[in-house]
């Protein structure tokens, strides 16, 4: 009689099977938390965890924040997301964009991973709401005219 064991590294055990309950705070403001809102042990005050896995996507994590807002399931809501995380090389927090999705209509970062964005254990989701009959914040400064 032959055996056939099959082996599964240590490595694809974490990316497969183990869920997450990372930390989200979201703003229904249309912007995300300021860096300086995560400082000296200090977050913001819209704090839940959600139960999920590395390869989630955004789409997916929006469908989760539909459920814990329901005022956000409004057709042509914009979820904008971000990573925060401890920043290596200097004390503090950084923040990295890593996509939007918009309710009811597909998008190109619909498919983006918490994993293809380098999440890591203890990092952070910061998600900004944007209603549909407002306009997202301007990126950058504009002049006026």
């Amino acid at each position: 009689k032959m055996a056939v064991e099959s082996r599964v590294t240590q490595e694809e055990i974490k990316k497969e099977t183990l869920p997450l309950l990372p930390r989200v705070f979201t703003a229904n403001d249309s912007r995300h938390h300021r860096v300086d809102e995560f400082s000296r042990g200090n977050v913001p005050s819209s704090d839940w965890q959600m139960y999920t896995w590395m390869d989630v996507t955004l789409k997916e994590l929006t469908g989760l924040v539909k459920e814990v807002y329901p005022e956000a399931r409004q057709k042509g809501t914009r979820f904008n997301f971000a990573l925060v995380f401890t920043a290596a090389k200097r004390p503090g927090y950084g923040v990295k964009e890593i996509g939007s999705t918009m309710s009811g209509r597909k998008g190109t970062d619909d498919s983006v991973t918490l994993q293809s964005q380098k999440f890591q254990i203890g990092d952070y989701l910061d998600i900004a709401i944007t209603p549909p009959n407002r306009a997202p914040p301007p990126s950058g400064r504009r002049r006026p005219y």
